[in-house]
């Protein structure tokens, strides 16, 4: 059991099921809630939810039967309510919203991969979650039965991967990787650590949160033989933490996995600095580590449940000095249209000059720091880490530019355009009057 303690909880409609049912994982996949009859045995829905349970087409409700037991029945701005229970504004259509706002199946080159970034790909393994979160990005296919991966697409993915060497670390998601038979995890893990260029295993899964009878010792056994393993899981809101969510990232720890967060910047949820700060430090206390605050993604359903960007910056500047380092999350915003995550945070870097630069710090306290004036620059031409670099063309973005790659990052079609129709004549020739001249690693010897 786990060393801290925190509020266990279980709905009085389930206060008659054993024990030994309750803290089966299967019996709470099979008896997950999911109509207006079911909710209203555990709480009073609102009238809004219940148009929303009752409208045709709706992404997919299921809930298990811990989960909806941390809620609070009689309030219903609850927030877990809000997270898994739909309400009429999730058919609302707003400004900017998409499909598919990661770009995700456009970087995918055989189906289930997304290899975005240079170094790591997204494995997505199954369709299916112990319950569905009302702001899923993928909710294109998550839920989804007839979407979900065959062992066709499993041999395409891992051939892939064998062929590409420059990926050394895979994640596994979906929909959530912990609900997929025990075999097949183990399976799709084995044949991941035959690959000699994979380094990195990570998962990503809300099972400990939605269902922490899942995390069993038989899991954490065979997860820990293919170390090193990683996992993330997602919580959003302090009321989730309760002693068996803390005891299921008990027996993780003990199994030598490093375990982070994932959170997700929600309206009316955790849009609260308070809030936000007695999150990260129940976290670290059951020994999870802030990795990420997402802003809420452009995905159809999501409308009522974004912030403006500004809302997530406060929230950084409220924990960072407020609380210890290592449980100040990274706020990102996934690029609309594939391009990643990017960070945004409070601006720490006031000015600078070409020998100093300002800083202030939490409290407003502004200092200087003296830069070096003997500084020899790092030379890439000389350093054996830079001539073996594995980063992709066309992916070291302006790390590239600094390390004298390229002097430029144009956009598309940019040359059509400033060629504004004309024909190619003598100042226009081919030549070399756009490499830089005497500056930089391109510069020659520098004798």
């Amino acid at each position: 059991m786990s060393p801290v303690s925190f509020e266990s909880k279980r709905a009085p409609f389930f206060k008659d099921v054993p024990d030994e049912k309750w803290n089966d994982w299967r019996w709470q996949m099979a008896n997950r809630l999911n109509s207006v009859e079911n909710f209203n045995k555990v709480l009073k829905l609102t009238p809004s939810e219940e148009k929303a349970l009752s409208t045709p087409g709706l992404f997919r409700v299921d809930v298990t039967p811990y989960y909806v037991s941390l809620i609070d029945p009689d309030d219903a701005d609850d927030p877990i309510r809000k997270q898994i229970i739909p309400t009429a504004g999730e058919v609302d259509v707003f400004t900017g919203m998409m499909e598919d706002s990661l770009a995700e199946d456009r970087h995918s080159p055989v189906p289930g991969l997304v290899h975005r970034y240079p170094d790591r790909v997204l494995m997505l393994v199954t369709t299916q979650c112990a319950s569905y979160c009302r702001y899923c990005t993928r909710a294109r296919i998550v839920g989804d039965p007839t979407q979900t991966f065959s062992r066709t697409d499993f041999d395409a993915q891992i051939e892939y991967l064998k062929n590409t060497p420059q990926v050394r670390d895979v994640l596994l998601s979906g929909g959530d990787p912990l609900t997929l038979a025990p075999k097949v995890l183990e399976e799709l893990l084995s044949r991941l650590r035959e690959i000699p260029h994979i380094e990195i295993i990570r998962i990503g899964s809300r099972v400990p949160v939605f269902m922490p009878m899942r995390v069993t010792q038989e899991l954490t056994d065979m997860l820990e033989k293919f170390h090193p393993l990683w996992l993330n899981i997602h919580v959003n809101h302090p009321n989730e933490i309760s002693q068996e969510l803390a005891d299921a990232t008990d027996k993780l720890s003990r199994a030598g996995i490093p375990l982070g967060n994932q959170s997700v910047l929600l309206a009316g949820v955790n849009d609260c600095v308070h809030i936000q700060r007695d999150l990260v430090q129940k976290l670290v206390r059951i020994r999870v580590r802030p990795y990420y605050l997402y802003q809420c993604d452009l995905v159809e359903g999501a409308g009522h449940f974004r912030t403006p960007v500004s809302k997530g910056i406060e929230i950084i500047e409220g924990l960072r000095g407020h609380t210890s380092g290592y449980a100040v999350p990274t706020y990102c915003v996934d690029a609309p249209g594939g391009g990643g995550k990017i960070p945004v945070m409070p601006n720490y870097h006031i000015s600078s000059s070409d020998h100093k630069i300002v800083l202030r710090n939490y409290e407003g306290y502004i200092t200087t720091y003296e830069e070096p004036q003997d500084y020899k620059a790092h030379d890439p031409k000389t350093c054996s880490y830079c001539q073996h670099k594995r980063v992709e063309p066309g992916q070291s973005g302006v790390s590239g530019l600094l390390d004298g790659e390229s002097m430029f990052i144009k956009p598309e079609s940019f040359e059509e355009l400033h060629n504004r129709g004309g024909a190619q004549h003598r100042l226009r020739a081919d030549s070399d009057k756009w490499k830089p001249l005497g500056i930089g690693p391109e510069a020659g010897s520098g004798e």
